[in-house]
């Protein structure tokens, strides 16, 4: 067990930690750098990670479906049932009433994926063209990379429904 110096007795009962007080050359308190740096600037990354988590909610939302999209697929089920009349085939009916609505549904999904891919990607790219020396914080590249991951894994799935590969409507003929 080691003694302690004058000074770090000081600074332990001012309340720092002597790795404080060694990287600074002073004994400021640590709670001013929590909210930001010493210049009056904002929380550092805070546009980054809101980004970040947009990205994740915006892939969560194309995996699981949207009010806009089921609005949007009410809407052209409506549409098809107007348009189509009782003396139509099985396999028109079908496709109008049912067919157009799973497609507007995948679609709406598709662009909520995209969107998720474009904002985890820009947010994955920020630091690139940011202030040179600053890192981004781990949690908001694990975030963004969580968006994009999520953005691709819609992208691919609206793909397959909007083609039919995924659950297509079923044979009438």
């Amino acid at each position: 067990m080691g003694t302690r110096t004058v000074d770090e007795t000081a600074a332990a009962e001012a309340g720092t930690d002597e790795e404080t007080v060694r990287a600074t050359g002073s004994e400021e308190s640590t709670e001013g750098t929590a909210a930001g740096p010493a210049t009056g600037e904002g929380p550092l990354g805070t546009g980054q990670g809101a980004g970040a988590i947009v990205s994740v909610a915006l892939g969560v939302v194309s995996l699981t479906g949207s009010w806009l999209g089921t609005v949007a697929a009410a809407r052209e089920t409506l549409i098809g049932q107007l348009r189509t009349a009782s003396t139509a085939g099985v396999g028109k009916q079908v496709q109008e009433v049912y067919g157009d609505a799973w497609h507007t549904s995948a679609l709406w999904g598709g662009l909520f994926a995209l969107t998720a891919l474009v904002v985890g990607v820009v947010v994955l790219a920020r630091p690139a063209f940011g202030v040179p020396g600053r890192p981004q914080a781990p949690w908001i590249r694990s975030a963004a990379w969580a968006g994009v991951t999520l953005g691709v894994i819609g992208l691919l799935l609206a793909v397959l429904k909007y083609t039919d590969v995924l659950l297509g409507l079923p044979a009438t003929g």
